[in-house]
């Protein structure tokens, strides 16, 4: 059984269908993404899959739960927390406010360890500890963004455009910690415009075109697909 799986399922905004019967699975331990267009439901497949745009019809079960019609907050309590596109960070709030932000339903006593992993991590993020989220730059609070994500400690990552209005040299960071974390042992289903960063760092790919999956098949042979390098790659 894997650990995610996605069964057909229809989302709509109002009387919009963005997804017209998705279908994928993740395996434990995997790193998987989802590459297409603006407009493709790459993102609501993640919101759907987080409870914020749940489905009409079809099946999401995780870890062999049924979740399509769970909250969104019981779904991090199951294990599956998202850094959203466009980061969200609270302003305001410093850099150890939001990653405690991050652990608001834990109970346990883990939390300074797991606050000091994401510092490992994210140095840079252990260097502007007390400083307000806002007056960092678009790399650091996305990096910020993953941290907070991580100290829900989740079986499964969702990531949704990591790369988006970044510095290519930050974005080349934060791809090399994306993959240490999944090295660690983070299941990761990752949403990018970036195609080629993102099926560099994972073992499979979804296509997605106009709410439904075009293709799917292992990373490498997608970078090597003659159709994918003219739509997604820039060949």
């Amino acid at each position: 059984m894997a650990l995610l799986e996605v069964s057909d399922i229809h989302t709509f905004y109002g009387n919009i269908e963005a997804l017209k019967g998705i279908s994928l699975e993740v395996e434990e331990g995997e790193c998987v993404t989802l590459i297409g267009s603006n407009g493709a439901g790459k993102s609501t497949t993640l919101r759907s899959i987080s409870g914020l745009s749940p489905p009409r019809a079809g099946s999401i079960r995780f870890d062999g739960d049924e979740i399509g019609a769970t909250p969104p907050q019981e779904i991090v309590g199951k294990g599956i927390s998202q850094s959203p596109e466009g980061r969200h960070v609270f302003q305001r709030m410093t850099v150890r406010e939001n990653l405690e932000l991050g652990a608001y339903l834990r109970k346990d006593s883990r939390l300074n360890g797991d606050m000091e992993r994401v510092f490992e991590l994210f140095p840079r993020l252990k260097e502007r500890e007390r400083q307000k989220a806002g007056t960092m730059s678009g790399g650091e609070q996305q990096m910020l963004a993953i941290g907070r994500a991580l100290m829900a400690e989740p079986k499964l990552l969702l990531l949704d455009e990591p790369s988006m209005g970044i510095a290519p040299i930050l974005v080349e960071r934060i791809y090399e910690t994306i993959a240490e974390i999944n090295r660690r042992g983070t299941t990761i289903l990752l949403v990018e415009q970036s195609a080629t960063f993102a099926l560099d760092v994972s073992s499979r790919g979804y296509v997605l075109e106009t709410g439904t999956v075009r293709l799917t098949d292992r990373s490498d042979a997608l970078l090597e697909n003659p159709e994918v390098q003219r739509a997604y790659l820039g060949a």
